[in-house]
């Protein structure tokens, strides 16, 4: 504890309160969702690009169709 002078001449105390959080915390998740997006976007472009045109073609109109988007 530290004490003071205060202007009417009264001693004050006060503790050195600092709050130490965790450095890395924010930093591990961050890179965490950056890695979990990174293996989700390759999942999805090593998907589509073993498919055929068609395949891709019909699964892409019947969602239109599904989500009422007129496409034809």
């Amino acid at each position: 504890m530290m004490e003071t002078q205060t202007p009417s001449g009264m001693t004050a105390r006060s503790e050195n309160m600092t709050a130490h959080a965790p450095a890395a915390a924010g930093t591990t998740s961050g890179a965490l969702s950056i890695v979990a997006a990174a293996l989700i976007g390759l999942g999805i472009i090593v998907f589509a690009g073993h498919l055929q045109a068609q395949t891709l073609h019909d699964a892409a109109h019947d969602v239109r169709h599904a989500t009422g988007f007129p496409c034809h």
